[in-house]
């Protein structure tokens, strides 16, 4: 798309793992204004319903450029029900983040967010059947003791925020899943501008109820809501098809230092020293459990190109088969 060529344009001289570096960096400042102009949306009195239906559809005409040079037909898909499975988990991702963000210090809620690879896992052992051994296991309690320190559940009151930023994390994981399942057979652009289509009528059903006229500047803030989701989404996306995992998540830290200076600027938020401690170590397990995958990956592809190796030698040692 036009959008992610010029936002590329820069680092084509640089080597893949530096232009996803700078991919992700871009993609975590992009989401970081995005979560900014949500507080912003919200505290101008609309409600949350009506803010995640308009974000999609203004994420999709954002798409439109693209659709008239690749054709409606690069959305056609034979696994429309896994679609609109990811989209159903998308949605309530998208439900419970933007509330997050509308009710809670915008550290606190990327640094809950930063569980997302923990549950991850959890999901990779159910659905894909992934072994996980004692060292990754061993890093998903300490990032859940990461969450702890930020919730302390018994000496601070939970609030609906934190429930929400957590059901955030769980449901993103969920997607992702989804979306590592899909991107076997799909094109990725696709899968993004598909997940924004299916997900309209499912918001636009509890909009309806809370639906009051936007003004000028609600619509133009929703307008930048849309452009910064799609471009963050699409650099996001490239980044990690430049880079492994282990090499682009650990940049992801860095929504949690622009969303503390856009809270700090524009809203006057101070996040407490439990706040980044906790969010560090989430950060760190999430780091190493990513590693980890990408060394299991590894080496199930060493195992398999060998295989195949072996294959072949013993095909051309017993010659041609009459």
């Amino acid at each position: 798309m036009v959008f992610l060529r010029v936002l590329i344009k820069p680092f084509l001289n640089f080597s893949p793992v530096l232009q996803a570096a700078g991919l992700m960096i871009i993609a975590c400042l992009f989401f970081s204004l995005m979560a900014g102009v949500i507080r912003y949306v919200s505290d101008s009195g609309m409600h949350i319903f009506q803010v995640v239906f308009l974000r999609n559809v203004a994420g999709i005409l954002f798409f439109l450029p693209w659709f008239f040079q690749a054709g409606l037909g690069v959305l056609k898909t034979k696994r429309i029900g896994a679609f609109g499975l990811r989209s159903l988990f998308g949605f309530a991702s998208m439900l419970s983040w933007f509330y997050a963000v509308s009710v809670l210090p915008l550290a606190d809620a990327v640094a809950l967010n930063f569980t997302a690879p923990i549950f991850g896992t959890i999901l990779a052992i159910v659905v894909l059947h992934e072994v996980v051994g004692i060292r990754r296991g061993a890093a998903m309690i300490v990032g859940f003791i990461g969450a702890m320190i930020i919730l302390r559940p018994g000496l601070t009151e939970m609030s609906v925020g934190s429930y929400s930023a957590i059901f955030s994390a769980v449901t993103m994981a969920c997607s992702m899943t989804m979306v590592k399942l899909l991107s076997r057979s799909e094109n990725t652009a696709a899968m993004v501008a598909l997940n924004q289509i299916l997900i309209i009528p499912m918001s636009l059903i509890p909009a309806i109820f809370v639906w009051e006229t936007p003004t000028m500047a609600q619509l133009v803030a929703i307008l930048i809501i849309g452009l910064l989701a799609t471009i963050g989404h699409l650099c996001f996306t490239k980044a990690y098809t430049l880079a492994d995992a282990s090499i682009v998540m650990p940049f992801d830290f860095f929504r949690l230092i622009f969303s503390a200076l856009i809270g700090f600027i524009f809203f006057m938020q101070e996040p407490d020293l439990f706040t980044y401690i906790g969010a560090a170590i989430i950060f760190a397990s999430s780091i190493y459990i990513a590693i980890r995958e990408a060394r299991v990956s590894n080496a199930r592809n060493n195992a398999k190109e060998k295989e195949i190796l072996a294959q072949i030698k013993a095909e051309t040692r017993s010659g041609p088969t009459k």
